[in-house]
C-alpha cells in the first residue's frame, strides 16, 4: 500500500474510531463527564466527515482507498449519518436529564453510529454485514431503554427477528454474489455489472431478489412495519436516530448494489409491487392518526416506500435526494414533536372550508401547466430526457394540484400569488438538488418498463383518490367504512404480531390484556 493510500485510510478510518472510543469512554465514565466526552466525539466524527466530502467532491479521493468505499455516495452517507449523531446527543444530554442509565444511553448511540460509518464506506461483505449487525444489536438495546413498558418490549422483539430475517436474506445474497465473483470485495461485484445489457444467471438473480427482500424489511415495508410504529414508546432521540440515521440503510443497500438490481427485473418487480402498495397504504393510514408519533412514523413507512420505488425505477439521484431530506426532516420532526402538539391544536381552531369541485378543476389544470412548462424547460435547457420517466411528473403534479386547491379554498385575496411562486421555487429548488447528485453519482444507462412506470402512476392516482376521499367524502357510508380500516392499518399487524408470538413466544414485563398487544399507542399519547 502506497504512502498516500495508507493515509487516507487513516483518515477515513478515524470517522468511526472516534466515535467507537467515545463510546467506550463514555460507559466507563461519569454521567457530565460522559455526555462531554459524547459531544467531543460526534462533532469529531461531523468534521471528518465534511472534510472527506470535500476531499470526495473534489477528486483527491479515489473510489477505492484500502477497505474503504470513497465515491460521493458513500461520503454522502457518511456526513448524515455524523450529522444525525452530532445532532442526536447534543438534544439527549438535556432531554434525558434525570433518567437513570444516561450513560448506557450515550455509549449505544454512539455505537449505533460508528456502526452506521462502518457499514457505509465499508468494501468488503463480511465487513458490511458485521456493521449491520451491530446497527440492529445496538438499536435494539436503545428501543428497550425502558424495559418495563410491554409495547416497548413487544415492538422491539418483532423487530429483532425481522432484522435478524434481513440479515439472513443480506447473508445469502452475499454468499451467492461471493461463489459466483469469487471476491467479496463489494466495488469487484458492483464493477462487474457497470455495463448494461449484463446477462445475469440463476444465482445472481436470486441474490438481487434476497437483496430487494431485506431491504424491504429493514424499511419496514408492510406487512412487516408493526414494529416501526410501536417502538415510539422509545425515548424520543432513540426515535430521531431510528428514523433519521438507520431505517434508510435498507435503501442505502439497494443504492449500494443498483448495478446488480437494474440487471434483475424480477427484483425490482418485487421492489414496486411491495414497497408502491405498502407507500399507499401507510399514507393513507397516516392521515387517520392523530398521535404526533405515531403519524410520523406511519409517514416514514410510506417515505421509505417511495424511495424503494424510486431506486427500481432507475431514478438514483432522486432516491438519494429523498433519502437525505426525509432523514434530516424526520430527525427533526421527532425532535421537535413536543411543539408539534400546539401547532396542531392551532391548525384546528384555525377556519378552513373544503375546495368545491371548480376548485379542485381549476387547480389540477394550473398544476398540470406548471409542471408541462418546467418539463419542456428542462428538455430546451440540459441533454435530460424529462419525461422518460412520467410517474414522478404525476406525483408532482397531484401533489401541487393538493395544496393549490387547499390554498384556494382558504379565500385569501393573495394566496394564488403565493402559491405559484412557492411552487416555483420548491420545482426549481427540486431540479437543482436532482441535477446536482446525478452529477456526483456516476451515470447509470436504465431504461425504466412501461408497465413500470404506470403501476407506480396508478399507485399515485389511487393515493390521491383515497386523499380526496378521507378529506371530502366522509359523509358517504361506504367511505367511512374504508377510514375505518385505514384506521386499523388493514388489520396487517394484528395478524404479523398474533403469529410472531405463536412461533416465537416472547416474555412481556408487567401485566397487559392480550388484545392489546396489537395495538398501536394511545392515540392521545406523543
Amino acid at each position: 500500500m502506497h504512502g498516500t493510500e495508507l493515509l487516507l485510510t487513516i483518515l477515513l478510518s478515524l470517522v468511526p474510531t472516534v466515535l467507537a472510543l467515545g463510546a467506550v469512554a463514555s460507559a466507563r465514565q461519569a454521567r457530565e463527564q460522559a455526555w462531554r466526552t459524547a459531544k467531543i466525539a460526534t462533532s469529531s466524527g461531523l468534521m471528518l466527515a465534511m472534510i472527506l466530502l470535500m476531499l470526495g467532491v473534489f477528486q483527491v479521493l479515489p473510489a477505492v482507498s484500502g477497505a474503504w468505499l470513497t465515491t460521493p455516495l458513500h461520503l454522502i452517507m457518511l456526513l448524515l449519518a455524523n450529522f444525525i449523531g452530532f445532532v442526536v446527543v447534543r438534544y439527549s444530554a438535556t432531554y434525558l436529564q434525570g433518567e437513570p442509565r444516561q450513560q448506557r444511553f450515550v455509549a449505544l448511540a454512539q455505537t449505533v453510529f460508528a456502526a452506521v460509518s462502518v457499514a457505509v464506506l465499508s468494501d468488503h461483505l463480511v465487513v458490511f454485514l458485521v456493521a449491520w449487525l451491530t446497527i440492529g444489536l445496538s438499536m435494539h438495546q436503545l428501543l428497550m431503554f425502558y424495559p418495563d413498558r410491554p409495547r416497548a418490549a413487544l415492538a422491539a422483539h418483532k423487530k429483532f427477528l425481522f432484522a435478524r430475517g434481513a440479515e439472513l436474506c443480506a447473508l445469502s445474497a452475499f454468499l451467492l454474489l461471493y461463489l459466483h465473483h469469487d471476491s467479496a470485495r463489494i466495488s469487484v461485484i458492483t464493477g462487474a455489472y457497470a455495463a448494461p445489457g449484463v446477462a445475469l444467471s440463476v444465482a445472481e438473480q436470486a441474490a438481487a431478489c434476497l437483496l430487494a427482500l431485506a431491504a424491504l424489511i429493514k424499511c419496514a415495508q408492510l406487512p412487516l412495519h408493526g414494529w416501526l410504529i410501536q417502538v415510539v414508546e422509545a425515548p424520543t432521540p432513540v426515535s430521531a436516530a431510528l428514523h433519521g440515521g438507520v431505517i434508510n440503510l435498507g435503501g442505502y443497500l439497494l443504492l449500494l448494489f443498483y448495478p446488480l438490481l437494474h440487471e434483475s427485473a424480477p427484483a425490482q418487480a418485487l421492489i414496486l409491487v411491495v414497497a408502491g402498495i405498502s407507500s399507499v397504504l401507510a399514507a393513507l393510514v397516516m392521515m387517520t392518526r392523530i398521535s404526533i408519533k405515531v403519524r410520523l412514523a406511519w409517514s416514514t413507512s410510506a417515505q421509505m416506500g417511495l424511495m424503494l420505488v424510486e431506486i427500481a425505477l432507475g431514478l438514483v439521484e432522486l432516491a438519494l435526494l429523498h433519502l437525505l431530506a426525509h432523514s434530516c426532516y424526520k430527525a427533526y420532526a421527532f425532535l421537535s414533536s413536543g411543539e408539534a402538539v400546539q401547532q396542531d391544536l392551532q391548525r384546528r381552531q384555525a377556519p378552513g372550508s373544503r375546495p368545491t369541485l371548480p376548485q379542485w378543476v381549476s387547480a389540477g389544470a394550473i398544476s398540470t401547466a406548471m409542471v408541462v412548462a418546467l418539463g419542456v424547460l428542462v428538455r430546451a435547457t440540459t441533454d435530460s430526457t424529462a419525461f422518460d420517466v412520467f410517474s414522478p411528473w404525476v406525483l408532482l403534479t397531484l401533489a401541487l394540484t393538493v395544496l393549490l386547491a387547499d390554498r384556494r379554498s382558504q379565500g385569501a385575496p393573495d394566496s394564488m400569488a403565493r402559491f405559484v411562486g412557492l411552487a416555483a421555487l420548491v420545482m426549481l429548488a427540486y431540479f437543482v438538488l436532482k441535477s446536482l447528485f446525478a452529477a456526483l453519482l456516476p451515470a447509470v444507462e436504465h431504461a425504466t418498463p412501461l408497465w413500470a412506470d404506470l403501476w407506480v402512476s396508478l399507485l399515485f392516482v389511487v393515493l390521491f383518490a383515497g386523499y380526496c376521499l378521507q378529506h371530502q367524502g366522509l359523509h358517504l357510508p361506504w367511505v367511512q367504512k374504508l377510514n375505518l380500516y385505514c384506521y386499523a392499518g388493514f388489520y396487517l399487524d394484528e395478524w404479523v404480531t398474533r403469529n410472531t408470538l405463536k412461533f416465537w413466544p416472547h416474555a412481556l414485563p408487567g401485566r397487559i390484556q392480550a388484545k392489546q398487544l396489537h395495538t398501536a399507542p394511545r392515540e392521545g399519547s406523543l
